[in-house]
């Protein structure tokens, strides 16, 4: 059965504004219509969300849902990273659009660093995703996906998340069925995971739908569930 991604990841909005400007950007339409912040394009940190680190019971975090981490002050990444060494017991996951932006390493074994690839040609993001950030685990986002992507340098990436674009934006962008899996045939080639968003579930149907994740974000929702009994 399709399971929603949100299920297995939770959202932690300590960053929320951009200033890129995807034309598809949910993220922007959401705190224009919730009165998040003033400004969207001024990007706002919200230190008092880190005690949710603090939680005991193991969770896999988003950090980046409302933001892209190239965009992140140093001093916001100091103070989190810290309190991420603090929290060991989770995995962290942040995303970028604009990896040539940052110089960032970390010996933290529970920090994954992805890129968004939405075009054949934002390919290069993924090689600059791995030059300039150090440490931790690297994945890539192909969502939404405006051409068929082609073939990929996937070296040292640990998982694969493929989507197709949502909302209600006139001429958005629909994965092709061949588009997605190209992508995965390429990653199940290297033994990574892929993940299917629900959203492509119109599009795949149910019974092509893959839906894996790394063995670290098993081993969380393993120990959520020993929690529960």
């Amino acid at each position: 059965m399709t399971v929603c991604i949100k299920s297995l990841i939770q959202n932690m909005n300590l960053v929320i504004g951009c200033t890129i400007g995807c034309s598809y950007c949910y993220a922007r339409n959401n705190v224009r219509r919730f009165h998040m912040i003033d400004d969207f394009e001024k990007p706002e940190y919200f230190p008092r969300k880190l005690r949710l680190m603090e939680k005991k019971r193991p969770q896999n975090f988003l950090l980046t849902g409302m933001s892209d981490f190239s965009l992140w002050e140093p001093e916001w990444r100091e103070e989190i990273f810290s309190k991420m060494s603090q929290n060991p017991q989770h995995q962290y996951l942040f995303l970028t659009k604009r990896p040539e932006m940052i110089q960032f390493s970390t010996a933290l074994d529970n920090a994954w660093f992805g890129v968004t690839v939405t075009a054949s040609k934002e390919k290069e993001r993924i090689q600059a995703l791995r030059e300039h950030i150090q440490g931790g685990h690297y994945h890539v986002t192909f969502e939404p996906m405006f051409d068929n992507i082609g073939d990929v340098d996937l070296s040292g990436v640990e998982w694969v998340v493929i989507g197709t674009e949502t909302g209600r934006r006139k001429n958005k962008s629909v994965s092709r069925p061949e588009w997605v899996w190209n992508l995965t045939d390429q990653a199940k080639a290297l033994g990574i995971p892929v993940f299917m968003k629900e959203d492509l579930l119109p599009i795949m149907g149910e019974d092509q739908m893959i839906q894996e994740l790394p063995p670290a974000f098993i081993r969380v929702l393993e120990e959520q569930n020993s929690w529960k009994k």
